[in-house]
Order: structure tokens, then sequence, then C-alpha cells
């Protein structure tokens, strides 16, 4: 730095109430001094821009909740290729491992929740830990644990045991969507009935 800038720094004084483009201030931050000069017009646009743009962005996806948020439309993605890969599955003929899919499906397990309260509740309580029917919650089952055994006490019933038919009551979808929700109640050993049947597991 010369002379002249020198004393260009020392003779003016800090002028922050009379505005004097390329002056110095007065103040002094870790050796740094600023000059007096406006932000560039193009900068305070970006800036205000900005703050209109916040604004405008929080009312529209936080407070009225209009848009969709990005992590919200992933979900969507998702679930959407959930249900593509659900009924490819389907087509190509419902196994175990259609069911493991649908029970990874939280809108079928949901669904599954929703039937077994209204429609099973008399016999296995609204939690699965069982009354007249068997805990569905425990590691023992009386016909198998596995997805497809599942389905055909579901849907033919069990006569001995008091068991209905729920096939043509509740139609496939429904009774799919039953398994999926009892696959994730599955060993959670809900305290109730006593275990009946063989330990089994999948």
């Amino acid at each position: 730095m010369n002379e002249n800038q020198d004393s260009h720094f020392d003779d003016h004084r800090d002028n922050r109430s009379e505005y004097r483009q390329d002056t110095v201030m007065e103040h002094e931050y870790d050796g740094i001094q600023e000059f007096d000069n406006r932000l560039p017009n193009w900068w305070l646009w970006i800036m205000y821009g900005s703050i209109v743009f916040a604004l405008a962005y929080w009312v529209f996806f936080h407070t009225l909740g209009i848009g969709m948020l990005p992590r919200d439309r992933f979900d969507q993605v998702m679930e959407n290729a959930q249900v593509e890969e659900l009924a490819r599955m389907e087509a190509a003929g419902i196994d175990n491992a259609f069911f493991v899919a649908l029970s990874e499906t939280p809108a079928q397990v949901a669904e599954g929740r929703d039937v077994f309260v209204k429609h099973c509740v008399a016999c296995h309580l609204d939690d699965g830990r069982g009354s007249v029917g068997p805990n569905m919650t425990d590691g023992y089952w009386i016909h198998g644990c596995e997805p497809m055994q599942m389905l055909e006490v579901i849907n033919v019933g069990v006569a001995a045991k008091g068991m209905p038919a729920w096939k043509n009551q509740l139609g496939p979808a429904r009774v799919n969507a039953v398994i999926a929700y009892l696959m994730t109640i599955q060993n959670d050993n809900v305290a109730g009935k006593a275990p009946e049947g063989e330990p089994c597991s999948f």
C-alpha cells in the first residue's frame, strides 16, 4: 500500500450516515477496513428475490400444503413402484415371495390391519393375542406359518376349529392384505393365549 493510500485511509471519517462512494470507513476489524460502497443492484435483486422465493416456498409447501416435498414425492414414486412390482408378481402366480413383498408395503399392511380388526377380533382380539382362536403373535402355529399356508386356512377355513372360510366374504385382495399384516406381527409375542401347535418360523 503506497503513501497516498495510507493518507486516504487516515483522512476520511466514518461516513455511514452520509454515503460517499469509494471512501473508507473508520472502523477496522482484524486489520481490514471497508469502502462505503453500495452493493450492486444485481446482487440486491438476487437477495430480495431469494427472500420472496423462500417465503412463497414456505407458504406453498409447509403452510398450505399444496405442493409435494421432494421426500414425499420420492415416497410416492417408491410406493407406485412397489404396487407395479406386486402386480407383476401376482400375474406370474402368488407364492411366498409375493406375500413377503406385500408385507413390506405399508399401505397393504395398514389395509390388512383394518380388515383384521373388523372381522377377526372375535376370535383373535385386535392385537392378535388370541381368544377363541390361537395367538397369532407367538412362534407356534397349528396349520403352518408360511404365507401360502395362511392363505389356505383363511380361504377355506377350519370347520373343526370353528374357523369360517373367508374367501368369498373378503375377496382375494383383502385376504392377501390380512396375510401381509399377520406376517408383520409374527413373533411379537404379545402376552395372551398359551401357544398352540408346533414351533414355526418363516
